[in-house]
């Protein structure tokens, strides 16, 4: 007895772990496929929820995982690409794209099942269609093949699933009944069950497959199945909080929508579950015919698992500002300053994601964040001119000290992430992003350290009692300003590639050579005339000099962003 139930087990694992692979397989091939259009898609929103909604649920149809959509939702609010309620609407449309999955399993893995031949036969027959891509010479048409091959082994996966099932046992049926038999309280502690099911399984995807399959076996009735459901996208949401954990602001807010998008729709439809039920079974009857080969209750789960997500958004599109409010006081703002003088990554993940593509794009994000905290620091360094006295001059150079040490350790942590994605199996495209991504944190680390020379200068000049005149203070004003533009049309580029302006970043830096010609060339007349001394002539060439430097890394970061965009046209 015990020895048959292990050797079933294991089949069910065996079967689900060729699921799960084939889902993957899938998923990656797409993405691959789709490429930067995926995110095209995604940058083109427009501020009408409908838009959200409609990307949302293509991209995720496309590639088969709700969970990547969200990841490159999250990177572009949090780049500024999106606004919040974009976001949302695009996760809401996420969530009626994971239906497709459910349509696939149930077309294509439980319909059909006429004879014993027709699950391994459609399976091979799918695989053999492959064959024409797999060995093309066009990447393209090589992931397409790849997602052909996925969808075979999923449609053979859930065939032996489904042989694994063994049939439904007497008493084991009785025990199953009556659980059912409390009423409403059956039906919570179903969701419970599919919710805690579906953290264990770490995908929704695998989830309804179960479902699916248990049902088609006899297992569980339609009321039961309806429960899990709802359990199961309960679940999905609370495995988005502890991955949410990990992000910042506008990642948090996100995850908290999701929670409450689907704690929302599990209530329109648990009050009336009993009515909603009979109307999901007589729409199924009526959608059968259509249908004649799937089994009438997979149909009708599936049916209502797409109710499920687009009744409630629809419902909720309407409430989409207010869902906005909502979350923004679930997870306030932080304080000014608080946290960002603290080393953090923002959308970088310990494990990588399945594609290179998706960890570009959080690399991206990251990098952006970097550009912040690279901007900020650069502010701070007119206060070291201004400070009135010791102690604001110090507390001025701990913070510039602070964020050096930031952008190194951001510098290294990005860079490290980049070179697991780039040891992986990636493309050529994706390997020449990576090259550029690289040397963009570079030069945005190597900003860091030109501001931090620059506030070491100014200390060096404060410890030796050297002081600048209104008219070389003034000059020094106005390189800062220069520098700062150049930052400024810098960290735009950051946040848009597609339209990234690299005349305006030459015009930047052609104006910092320039003024930094200038002032090389009113310093020396000075040294010949005796205007001021060798020291002070010293820490003013030093100072002008080095913000042209960084003037220089400025035009590196912008160079190297119109490289990544030249490679994606």
């Amino acid at each position: 007895m015990i020895g048959s139930i292990a050797i079933t087990l294991l089949k069910l694992a065996g079967a689900l772990t060729i699921f799960l692979f084939a889902l993957k397989l899938m998923s990656e091939g797409l993405q691959k496929f789709a490429g930067s259009k995926l995110r095209h898609i995604l940058t083109k929103i427009t501020g009408k929820p409908i838009s959200g909604i409609l990307a949302g649920t293509g991209v995720t149809a496309i590639i088969q995982s709700s969970t990547a959509t969200t990841v490159m939702t999250v990177g572009f609010a949090g780049a500024g690409l999106l606004t919040l309620a974009g976001a949302i609407a695009v996760v809401m449309g996420a969530n009626i794209g994971t239906t497709v999955t459910a349509w696939i399993i149930t077309i294509f893995g439980l319909g059909g099942n006429s004879g014993e031949e027709s699950v391994p036969l459609m399976p091979m027959v799918i695989a053999a269609i492959s064959l024409f891509f797999i060995f093309s010479k066009k990447n393209k048409m090589q992931y397409l093949g790849q997602t052909i091959i996925g969808l075979a082994l999923l449609i053979l996966g859930l065939g032996l699933m489904g042989d694994s099932v063994p049939p439904l046992d007497e008493d084991v049926a009785h025990k199953i009944a009556s659980w059912g038999q409390w009423g409403y309280w059956s039906i919570l502690l179903f969701i419970v069950v599919g919710a805690i099911l579906c953290i264990i399984l770490q995908t929704s995807s695998a989830m309804t497959a179960v479902i699916l399959l248990m049902a088609n076996q006899g297992w569980i009735n339609f009321e039961t199945a309806m429960a899990l459901v709802i359990g199961q996208n309960l679940g999905t949401t609370l495995t988005a909080q502890v991955v949410a954990m990990t992000t910042g602001t506008t990642g948090k807010r996100t995850a908290r929508a999701h929670l409450v998008f689907n704690v929302v729709g599990a209530l329109i439809f648990i009050i009336p579950f009993y009515p909603i039920c009979h109307g999901v079974m007589f729409i199924s009857e009526k959608l059968d015919s259509v249908f004649p080969a799937i089994p009438l209750l997979p149909l009708a789960i599936t049916v209502f698992h797409t109710l499920f997500n687009v009744v409630t958004t629809v419902i909720l599109a309407f409430f989409i500002p207010q869902l906005v409010k909502l979350v923004t006081w679930m997870v306030p703002d932080k304080k000014a300053d608080e946290g960002e003088e603290e080393f953090r990554l923002t959308y970088l993940e310990p494990t990588l994601l399945s594609t290179a593509e998706l960890n570009l794009q959080s690399a991206k994000s990251e990098i952006v964040e970097f550009s912040k905290r690279v901007l900020r620091m650069y502010t701070f360094l007119p206060g070291l001119r201004t400070a009135k006295n010791e102690e604001e001059f110090d507390a001025v150079l701990a913070r510039i000290t602070k964020y050096e040490g930031i952008t190194d350790r951001m510098e290294m942590e990005i860079s490290k992430f980049l070179t697991r994605v780039g040891s992986g199996d990636v493309s050529q495209h994706s390997s020449e992003r990576i090259s550029s991504m690289l040397r963009i944190i570079d030069n945005l680390e190597s900003i860091g350290d030109a501001v931090y020379q620059i506030g070491m200068t100014r200390k060096n000049k404060r410890e030796d009692a050297v002081h600048f005149d209104e008219g070389l203070n003034a000059n020094l004003d106005h390189m800062t300003e220069l520098v700062q533009k150049a930052l400024d049309v810098m960290d735009a580029n950051l946040h848009d590639y597609d339209h990234a302006d690299l005349d305006a970043a030459y015009a930047a830096e052609k104006a910092i050579n320039l003024y930094r010609d200038e002032l090389r060339a009113k310093h020396l007349d000075a040294l010949k005339q005796g205007t001021y001394d060798y020291s002070i002539g010293n820490a003013y060439s030093g100072l002008y000099a080095l913000y042209e430097k960084l003037g220089d890394y400025v035009i590196n970061v912008s160079e190297a962003i119109v490289g990544t965009k030249r490679e994606e046209v």
